[in-house]
């Protein structure tokens, strides 16, 4: 009779960003902190899933393609959710939001990161997030 091995504990959870001092820190770096935030939450998904593009896949992808980024992100964090079989509560459609210039930008950071940020804490991670 085989016995089924239970997955390990995905360790460790991701850390909460806070939306509004990375869009801030993102204005005044001119835009060079979206590359580290791109970085450290492309980096954290990997991890935790042990699968993705990891960390410097995503640093390159935004610094040369971003939409590519928006879709990938998406789609990695949409299959955080379903791993888990919890409804998403972004999918890959939302990389649409590169569409619509600057505004669409910023509607899709706040979807995505509040979806991470509302999974790390359903697992145990700050509810007082930061910056980094």
């Amino acid at each position: 009779m085989e016995q089924s091995v239970p997955d390990a504990p995905r360790e460790p959870i991701g850390k909460p960003r806070s939306v509004g001092l990375t869009i801030l820190v993102a204005v005044v770096t001119f835009g060079i902190w979206t590359w580290v935030w791109s970085y450290m939450n492309g980096e954290e998904l990997k991890t935790y899933r042990r699968n993705g593009l990891g960390g410097v896949a995503y640093l390159f992808l935004t610094v040369l393609f971003v939409p590519i980024t928006m879709f990938l992100m998406a789609n990695e964090v949409e299959n955080l959710y379903l791993d888990a079989d919890e409804q998403p509560r972004i999918t890959t459609l939302w990389g649409l939001w590169f569409l619509l210039p600057l505004i669409g930008n910023i509607i899709w950071y706040v979807r995505i990161q509040h979806a991470i940020n509302k999974y790390w804490q359903a697992r145990g991670g700050t509810t007082s997030p930061g910056l980094a």
